[in-house]
């Protein structure tokens, strides 16, 4: 009875992971039984759209099943699945998910404004893995929706992160200030750099609750009253030395870190679980967190990256991506543009008057 029961426990979880819909080969045997898997989809996300768009978006459906299930049949460290993008087309999907454009905004803005210091270089050993959602450090996945605000939520993971070692409370901090007020040289939906939002962070004196300004997925006005009663404060800011997945190590072994990466590819798309090794570029457009780092029993290493594209895609919001690659940029380009905030006590502004569910 007892095994009885860990093996249903088991399947719980694998099932959990790989949570989604699924679909069988017999799906794929012609364009009726597709058509019925797309209709079974479309209830399953709630997609409605008119008959002419829902045809167009059929042929689109079809090929993502194929890609999908094509891609499951090879022997990948990593699976695919049919999640809320498979009636998007590749382009529609980056432009949508992908479109922050961080290494446009780098280029724009030239040299880099951090302090020029790294204040882990010295730091010799580090575990052989960490992960900062066991240690209470990272709040729930959350959903950027269609809004290319991905730098915002990048940008919130590690200040929470930093508060939660400083202060031991774990406070859900507003991605929407950031997307109405950080306006100078962040673009709100249309894309932006984590750096810059350390540093407006750090300028306005804090960075107010989510629950208090909630997140709309859309550009707004900046609401100053919210804005002036900041809950969680920073000093400053930091840059992992740039195309150095040691350097990037020894960062995320003490606090989460704001990275960006190339998430255009397909695979990255209809990411399940498993340790991504697909193939992807170094056009970074995608601001995302690590939470922390390990090891497969073969001996994979990993990252443990927390997406912003809710608890449906990947594994409930997260993705393994493999570290310790050739090439000096990290798999996607995710050593290339590291950063995080630096926060010195224990400390924080009043903030304003919380309710439980802030503290999570």
């Amino acid at each position: 009875m007892k095994k009885f029961i860990l093996a249903a426990l088991a399947l719980v979880l694998v099932l959990g992971i790989a949570e989604g819909f699924d679909f069988h080969e017999k799906d794929l045997s012609s364009d009726d039984s597709l058509w019925d898997l797309y209709e079974r989809w479309r209830s399953h996300h709630t997609v409605s759209t008119s008959l002419d768009e829902k045809h167009k978006r059929f042929n689109v459906f079809k090929a993502n099943v194929k890609h999908v299930h094509n891609t499951n049949k090879m022997d990948k460290p990593y699976k695919l699945k049919l999640n809320k993008f498979a009636d998007m087309t590749n382009h529609e999907f980056k432009s949508t998910y992908a479109g922050s454009k961080v290494k446009h905004h780098r280029m724009l803005r030239g040299a880099s404004q951090g302090s020029g210091s790294f204040m882990y270089e010295n730091v010799d050993k580090v575990p052989p893995s960490v992960d900062w959602r066991k240690k209470g450090a990272v709040t729930p996945v959350k959903d950027q929706g269609q809004c290319g605000s991905c730098w915002a939520f990048s940008t919130v993971v590690a200040v929470e992160g930093i508060n939660y070692l400083k202060t031991n409370k774990l406070v859900s901090l507003s991605e929407q200030e950031l997307v109405d007020c950080d306006t100078s040289e962040n673009q709100g939906c249309n894309g932006g750099l984590m750096e810059i939002a350390f540093e407006f962070i750090k300028e306005k004196g804090g960075l107010t609750t989510e629950d208090y300004y909630p997140y709309q997925a859309e550009d707004g006005s900046c609401d100053t009253a919210k804005e002036d009663k900041p809950a969680v404060s920073i000093d400053g800011h930091e840059k992992v030395p740039a195309n150095n997945e040691a350097a990037l190590l020894k960062a995320v072994a003490n606090q989460p870190i704001s990275v960006a990466i190339d998430a255009g590819g397909s695979d990255f798309q209809f990411y399940s679980e498993g340790v991504f090794t697909g193939e992807c570029g170094k056009e970074l457009d995608h601001g995302v967190a690590i939470v922390g780092y390990g090891s497969t029993l073969d001996g994979t290493k990993y990252w443990i990256v927390k997406n912003s594209w809710g608890a449906e895609w990947g594994e409930k919001g997260y993705i393994r991506m493999q570290r310790g690659v050739s090439d000096k940029e990290g798999l996607c380009g995710i050593a290339m543009e590291a950063s995080y905030p630096i926060k010195n006590s224990s400390t924080n502004p009043a903030g304003p008057k919380y309710s439980p569910k802030d503290e999570l």
